[in-house]
Parts: structure tokens; C-alpha cells; sequence
């Protein structure tokens, strides 16, 4: 399991995603579940992973495998919506390959991708893109997306995250959603790997991977459930 956000902001974007990939008593796994392509002036592209492990990083070498070879890909590609497909695309492809072997011996081949960024000539955008290639885009109403483990982090960012949010407010606020997730399921866990991409930037803006003696998200950690208490305490009491 994982647990992967992305949060559509007017200013720019928030993506994070954990890097647990087992958790189990004895065999606890991690892997990066975040790529980024960026070329500099022209676009970047964040991809979040979650689900099978397998089926996941061969989506990613399909893409990467595309643009080598002069196909449309996610380099050339020529609009955050079509990008949106090839990935779906490359999942199917996936799919149709390995699927049949994977149910034959009951595995879940099921996986999902949180893809955003901007391409020169259009605006930043995100997408949610299902284990079966479609996908939904991310609106005004709807200003973020998760994949995986997402009901213990949810709540914080459905109190707090608008388009006016800043980038550096809605940052606070996805770690915030991560440490509550992994208070409460072993299947998330650190390290977490985050990111903002300001808006007509064209370049990552803060890229930073949250490791388990992180001194800054220790502190967002302690200061978050000393903040609640003090809340809690401070609530008019029932009469």
C-alpha cells in the first residue's frame, strides 16, 4: 500500500508521495514512487504511483522506453491532456501483457498514477488516472487527489486546502495529512518524497525528501498534536 497526494493550487502545484511498499511483521520494503520529467523552459511533469510495484515501474520504462524511441511521449508530447493518456495507455498496455499471468496466481494487478504539471501554451494541470487507463482532471470544486491509503489524511486537507491556498501552506498541510496517515496504518510510512511547482515556472520548485530524522518534520509532527490538544481542551464543555 502507499499513499500519494497532489493538490491543484492557483499558485501552482503540491505533490508527495511515501515510499512503503511492504509491511509486513518481518519485511518492510521502500521504493520511490515519485518521477519527474522536466526539461527546463518547456515542462515538467510529476507522475505518482500506487498499487503493484511491477506493474507500476513497467508503466513508467514503457513511457520512458516511448520517448527513446522517437514515439510520442512524455517529453514531446504536446498537452497535459494527452500526456494524461499516454500514461492510461501505457497502463493498458501493461495490463494486457502481465494482467492474465497475475490473476492466474491471484494477484492483485490493480495500480493507479497521480500525474501533474504544465506544458509550455497551456495551464498547469492534475489528473487521477484509474487502474483502467481512464481519468478525471482536477477542478475548482475538487483541488486535490489521492491515491492509495487515503482516509486518515483526507479530513485535514478537506478542512484546509482551497485554490487560494499557498504553496508553501498547502505543502505544511499534505505532510500534516501524511503524518496522520501513518499514525493510524503501517502501510504508509517514511521516507516522503515532496514537491511544489510554481505556476509558469517551467522548473521543480522545493524538491525534498522527508527522512525518518527529518528535524523540520519532527517538529510540524510534535507541534501539530500538541496544537490539537490544546483545541480539544479549550472546546466549550457540554450542558
Amino acid at each position: 500500500m502507499t499513499y500519494c497526494v497532489g493538490v491543484m493550487l492557483d499558485s501552482g502545484l503540491v505533490l508527495a508521495s511515501d515510499s512503503r511498499t511492504n509491511a509486513g511483521v518481518d519485511q518492510i520494503g521502500s521504493f520511490r514512487k515519485m518521477t519527474v520529467f522536466e526539461r527546463a523552459g518547456d515542462r515538467v511533469l510529476v507522475l505518482l504511483s500506487s498499487g503493484n510495484l511491477a506493474v507500476t515501474q513497467s508503466v513508467i520504462g514503457l513511457l520512458e522506453q516511448w520517448g527513446n524511441e522517437n514515439m510520442e511521449g512524455l517529453w514531446n508530447t504536446s498537452s497535459m491532456y494527452k500526456a494524461a493518456c499516454l500514461v492510461g495507455e501505457a497502463l493498458r498496455e501493461v495490463h494486457k501483457r502481465d494482467g492474465h499471468y497475475l490473476t492466474q496466481h491471484h494477484i492483485d494487478a490493480s495500480a493507479g498514477f497521480i500525474l501533474g504539471g504544465q506544458i509550455g501554451g497551456e495551464r498547469h494541470r492534475l489528473f487521477n488516472i484509474y487502474t483502467e487507463g481512464n481519468f478525471i482532471e482536477a477542478t475548482p470544486d475538487t483541488p486535490f487527489f489521492q491515491n492509495g491509503e487515503i482516509k486518515y489524511g483526507k479530513p485535514i486537507l478537506d478542512r484546509t486546502i482551497t485554490n487560494a491556498t499557498s504553496l508553501m501552506e498547502a505543502a505544511k498541510c499534505v505532510l500534516v495529512s501524511f503524518d496522520s496517515a501513518m499514525r493510524s496504518n503501517i502501510s504508509v510510512g517514511l521516507p516522503i518524497d515532496l514537491l511544489w511547482y510554481e505556476r509558469d515556472s517551467f522548473k521543480v520548485g522545493m524538491q525534498r525528501r522527508i527522512q525518518d530524522q527529518d528535524p523540520y518534520f519532527h517538529s510540524l509532527r510534535q507541534q501539530w498534536e500538541a496544537g490539537l490538544r490544546r483545541v480539544l481542551w479549550e472546546l466549550p464543555d457540554l450542558h
